[in-house]
């Protein structure tokens, strides 16, 4: 089930996993788990550095299928509730942290140099409903059907989680 809507400056989308919140707030916050699900199909994570306290630096790579385009991001924490809220800051880097300019990235013209992903979770007796916003996302910049792909990967990697449990 996914609901996903595209503004002038953020997409939105609510899905609802089977899974208590706590194991989704897992897949957020542990690199190890982050890397198994995030970014679109095909895509891989080589590079997850996240220390989950307000104020610490986020460094994720996404490699292409092929592994010849690499993508880094980086960013903060902004603010961390667990298990219901989790605010964080990206913008286009370098490896080493550095933010460059998303141009220089390939990213469209009017694209922010930082946006801001918030993840909103309830629990719902067993449930999880999962709201995610990224504020500052230019609308047709193609980022909600990368997101999509991304939660259709965490729902699959739910059900081998539930699987083996």
């Amino acid at each position: 089930m996914s609901n996903s809507t595209v503004s002038e400056d953020a997409v939105v989308i609510e899905r609802s996993f089977d899974a208590p919140a706590d194991l989704i707030w897992q897949m957020w916050t542990q690199p190890d788990h982050f890397k198994k699900w995030y970014g679109p199909q095909g895509f891989t994570i080589p590079v997850a550095e996240m220390e989950l306290r307000v104020g610490s630096r986020r460094l994720i790579c996404m490699a292409s299928p092929d592994g010849s385009m690499k993508m880094w991001t980086t960013g903060e924490f902004v603010e961390i509730v667990p298990n219901e809220r989790l605010v964080y800051t990206e913008s286009p880097a370098d490896e080493n942290g550095n933010v460059v300019s998303p141009s220089a990235m390939g990213m469209p013209d009017g694209y922010p140099t930082t946006t801001e992903v918030t993840v909103l979770l309830e629990e719902l007796g067993g449930r999880t409903k999962m709201v995610m916003t990224h504020a500052g996302v230019p609308a047709g910049s193609g980022a909600d059907g990368g997101w999509n792909q991304a939660f259709d990967k965490l729902a699959d990697l739910i059900e081998i989680v539930n699987s083996d449990a």
